[in-house]
């Protein structure tokens, strides 16, 4: 794929950053997995990115990371509504994160989520030299990814556009924490490029400021709610934005209390819906988290006053 032949989409709306379960074995529980993207499918999201940080992708072998990527695009794909892949690629090598892209686009992504490198820390010329070699590898459209608290590196707005002048890069998920760093990015971004919320808290609020949407965690939780609460705040229904945000919001921090993805997998396996499984060097959430997810899932109404799961939310 060529930048000139490349017509940009925008991406809106929720983009669910999806776990990756593992079984009794620490095996990729591919039933569980199936189970999951059906229910994101169900509750109404634009799109699913499995391996990602929320998928813990940095401990699955190559086989596995595709593996993940084709089983989420065959589910995403069944049934009367198709939702997009947007699959994660991002490594600190650049040649690894171009043979994952060549793997993810063989599993049938619809596009690439690409982080900026860990640990190597590049120069501003160095992460725009990398989405481009990643882009010419996957042949596929990107989201660049800005996380500075896992990578220990803030792509900062100007590097941000410059590296969206390539058409073949169609969004960036803005995970800093800064509405001033998303606003500088909103105010400049070139025609049809989608500025998504990495943070759930802030999806509202970077919508507000004219954002497109939400790359999530929250929404492998509660999906529905997630969607009724982006869809709002994109029409300009404020007070019911405002109502689900205050409905989701103790779920959102509990998520991030401990290093995620270990609070929202604690979380789903309350619900039911996979082991309590994750990969070394993530361990066990504590007591105390415990506690804390349990009150948020019940605020959220996935969770009744006797901590059953309640029928109808899930």
């Amino acid at each position: 794929m060529k930048p000139h032949d490349v017509t940009r989409v925008r991406l809106t709306g929720v983009f669910t950053a999806l776990v990756t379960p593992f079984n009794e074995k620490g095996e990729l529980d591919e039933p569980a997995l199936r189970k999951l993207v059906r229910r994101q499918v169900a509750g109404g999201v634009a799109g699913v990115v499995p391996c990602g940080t929320t998928g813990e992708a940095v401990t699955l072998d190559p086989d596995e990371h595709e593996r993940v990527v084709a089983v989420t695009v065959e589910e995403a794909r069944t049934g009367r509504r198709a939702v997009r892949v947007i699959a994660g690629c991002g490594s600190n090598d650049t040649r690894k994160s171009q043979k994952l892209a060549e793997r993810c686009r063989k599993a049938g992504a619809d596009a690439l989520l690409v982080v900026t490198p860990y640990y190597n820390k590049p120069t501003p010329r160095g992460l725009v030299e990398h989405f481009k070699a990643v882009a010419d590898a996957g042949h596929l459209p990107l989201v660049a990814y800005n996380v500075p608290g896992r990578t220990g590196l803030n792509m900062l707005p100007e590097t941000v556009l410059q590296i969206a002048e390539d058409p073949r890069v169609w969004a960036v998920k803005e995970a800093s924490g800064s509405l001033d760093q998303a606003c500088e990015i909103l105010r400049h971004r070139p025609e049809g490029f989608s500025v998504l919320s990495g943070e759930d808290s802030l999806a509202l609020p970077m919508i507000a400021c004219g954002g497109d949407g939400v790359i999530a965690v929250v929404s492998n939780e509660a999906p529905a709610l997630l969607v009724a609460l982006v869809e709002a705040a994109l029409t300009g229904d404020r007070d019911e934005a405002a109502r689900l945000q205050a409905k989701l919001f103790p779920l959102m921090r509990a998520n991030f209390r401990e290093s995620n993805p270990i609070p929202v997998k604690w979380a789903l396996h309350r619900l039911g819906l996979i082991p309590d499984r994750l990969r070394l060097p993530l361990g066990p959430s504590s007591s105390a988290q415990h506690e804390l997810v349990e009150e948020a899932l019940k605020e959220a109404g996935l969770r009744d006053t006797d901590g059953n799961p309640v029928e109808g939310a899930l």
